[in-house]
């Protein structure tokens, strides 16, 4: 008999969290206890969940008790205060915020790209950022090929990056200004609804927000590339769910655009999307609720012979977000590995 695990979702009224829930199901994870964890504003709710009502519960010191694995998606000042517990308590967290991707002794994982790092962890996995995990998938494959030296991303992110509440917040703006009002902001600073503005978050001394450096920096870890070169201009666009990107790559050689094509048409995660004649490439309103990234328009850089253009799209929720992390999970448990740091590094020699 194979194997069950216990699971507790932290977050688990948000919108990742919601996915997370899905995609238990729908991918039969081996489940044995399924416990849902959120703040005290969502106690005393219940989910349904695969025929049962499951009650949501405070998060405590005794919510990780019995606990295999946390899927977190609660806000990185929340996985600062529950991570280090749940691990006391024996369970591995996977943490879908920013509270530990940096940190040297914390693996980040792209199961597509680094998936033997998650062997290496010491209680904690940090799921990558949105836009660094849908540009990892698409560049990996190419970079595995000829190594990419430069990356220029430009990132076109729809309001489920911040959340369920940002993108109830655009529906009611969009409603607000067909009507003639004024369009009522909370989460965004602006209204986004028939608008677009640089990401919202905190600039650094160089200009750059932290949603770009997060791009930079965590790609550069996932890949093991400190001296890759890569930049990024972040951009909140009027799209309710699934971020898009506009990625140049710098080889140090030319690499042709029908050998990308060929790549990307076989690699995991990714699907391809070129209908040149309809002008027909990825968007986001078709990749939403999809697993894979999708991925066209890849065309010579007509300004570099060793550069490549590509377009793509992919759900900030699912493979940005709880995709990944069940992923993370799904390698976890693969033939009956074992969660303890110790014994899983041990079983990868």
């Amino acid at each position: 008999m194979s194997k069950t695990y216990r699971v507790a979702i932290l977050g688990a009224t948000g919108a990742v969290g919601t996915e997370f829930l899905e995609l238990l199901a729908s991918r039969h994870f081996p489940l044995a206890e399924l416990k849902l964890l959120a703040s005290p504003r969502s106690a005393g709710r219940t989910i349904e969940f695969a025929g049962e009502n499951i009650p949501v519960e405070v998060v405590d010191e005794n919510a990780f008790k019995n606990v295999d694995i946390v899927l977190a998606s609660a806000g990185a000042s929340t996985s600062r205060v529950w991570a280090d517990k749940a691990v006391a308590a024996g369970a591995v967290v996977i943490d879908n915020s920013s509270a530990f991707r940096m940190e040297p002794t914390v693996p980040l994982v792209v199961p597509e790209v680094n998936p033997q790092a998650a062997f290496t962890h010491k209680g904690i996995i940090a799921n990558p950022n949105c836009t660094t995990i849908l540009m990892a998938v698409a560049v990996w494959p190419l970079h595995q090929v000829q190594a990419v030296q430069r990356i220029v991303a430009a990132t076109y992110q729809s309001a489920s990056g911040a959340g369920a509440r940002a993108m109830e917040e655009m529906k009611e703006q969009a409603q607000a200004i067909l009507q003639g009002e004024s369009a009522k902001t909370d989460i965004f600073p602006y209204p986004l609804a028939f608008n677009l503005f640089p990401h919202n978050s905190k600039l650094n001394d160089l200009g750059y927000c932290e949603e770009e450096m997060k791009m930079v920096n965590e790609t550069k870890k996932i890949f093991a590339t400190p001296e890759m070169r890569i930049t990024a201009t972040c951009v909140r666009v009027p799209v309710l769910r699934a971020h898009s990107e506009a990625i140049n790559l710098e080889f140090g050689s030319p690499f042709s655009v029908e050998k990308a094509r060929e790549i990307l048409s076989h690699a995991p995660g990714v699907k391809l999307v070129e209908d040149w004649q309809a002008n027909y490439f990825p968007m986001p309103m078709e990749a939403s609720g999809k697993d894979d990234v999708l991925v066209g328009r890849i065309r010579q850089d007509l300004s570099n012979p060793n550069g490549l253009e590509l377009w793509l799209s992919g759900d900030q929720i699912r493979k940005g977000a709880a995709l990944n992390a069940v992923q993370i999970a799904e390698l976890l448990v693969k033939e009956n590995s074992p969660l303890t740091p110790e014994l899983a590094i041990s079983g990868q020699n």
